[in-house]
């Protein structure tokens, strides 16, 4: 009715036969589509776990790939456990082994050493004023539960069911009785300071040439002796500081004069404190020193002093 609506009715017609090719197109595409109901279910099944493992196991797949790796590793470890366990069990009879050879030929050492030494440690006492002394080295099995290797079934074999420690299956006691007609008992039980520090003097001058402790100091060693004791004294450090490094404390000077080097200990009060000062003698310090230990600065006692040094 308008012809000028003519332009109008061209593109109305174009867009029918668009739409008829398109439907033509889907027609066809639709027939060789296959839609597969179980397959689309176990897509959506594979997704969700695959969701599922990256809540629990990784942010990526990576690391939930990771994971179950270290899993499957854990687990053929955890089937295989019989066989781990009988392996350990041949380390430990090995172990067992090694520590029961060890151990009895560090405590048949022992009882090889315990009498040359007891009778060396004697005769370092007797110099040392222990003319009636007896010295002892008790050896007696490892009494310590916790230290216990045990067998799974209880039972004993080699060193598994023994006791002993990171120092072997002995427990060592010096034992010491200072007077005859005493029975010896443990020196830490009996020994008064001076004792103990004796004993130990003659222990080091038997031991020196052997055990590797680098500095000894000796803390008033001679405390309640004098005489020809304290001149053993002085000797036996002597011996032992040819070996070691030696600091004595001692207020005799038959101790004192055998060093190599004497030192004078002194305190004074400053600005109401008092302070410790230590000042190393020359010889002619060390002389005067030397009297002053002896009770005097006469002429005699210098004299004296001198020889002890000489």
């Amino acid at each position: 009715m308008d012809p000028g609506a003519a332009p109008l009715a061209e593109l109305q017609a174009q867009a029918v036969g668009t739409l008829r090719e398109l439907q033509a197109t889907l027609s066809r595409y639709a027939e060789k589509v296959d839609v597969d109901p179980a397959r689309l279910a176990e897509l959506e099944e594979r997704l969700d776990l695959i969701h599922s493992l990256k809540r629990k196991y990784g942010a990526t797949l990576a690391e939930v790939i990771t994971f179950g790796e270290e899993a499957k590793r854990k687990l053929q470890s955890l089937e295989g456990r019989d066989a781990e366990l009988a392996r350990l069990n041949a380390e430990l009879q090995k172990l067992d082994a090694d520590i029961s050879r060890a151990g009895k030929k560090l405590s048949d050492a022992r009882r090889k050493t315990i009498p040359p030494l007891a009778k060396a440690v004697g005769r370092q006492l007797e110099d040392l004023g222990f003319q009636q002394s007896k010295f002892e080295v008790e050896l007696k099995a490892v009494n310590r539960p916790s230290d216990t290797l045990s067998s799974s079934d209880g039972e004993k074999d080699g060193a598994r069911g023994a006791l002993f420690s990171s120092t072997g299956f002995d427990e060592i006691e010096f034992q010491f009785a200072p007077n005859p007609g005493e029975p010896a008992k443990p020196l830490r039980a009996i020994a008064s300071s001076g004792e103990m520090a004796r004993v130990m003097l003659a222990l080091k001058t038997v031991l020196a040439a052997e055990d590797e402790i680098p500095v000894l100091v000796f803390d008033e060693v001679d405390a309640n002796v004098g005489g020809e004791t304290a001149n053993a004294v002085g000797e036996k450090m002597k011996q032992i500081a040819a070996n070691r490094q030696v600091l004595c404390i001692t207020h005799l000077p038959q101790v004192a004069a055998p060093a190599d080097a004497h030192y004078v200990m002194t305190k004074q009060i400053k600005d109401g404190r008092t302070i410790s000062e230590i000042h190393l003698l020359d010889k002619k310090q060390r002389i005067a020193e030397l009297s002053r230990m002896l009770g005097g600065q006469n002429a005699a006692v210098r004299k004296h002093a001198e020889a002890l040094l000489k």
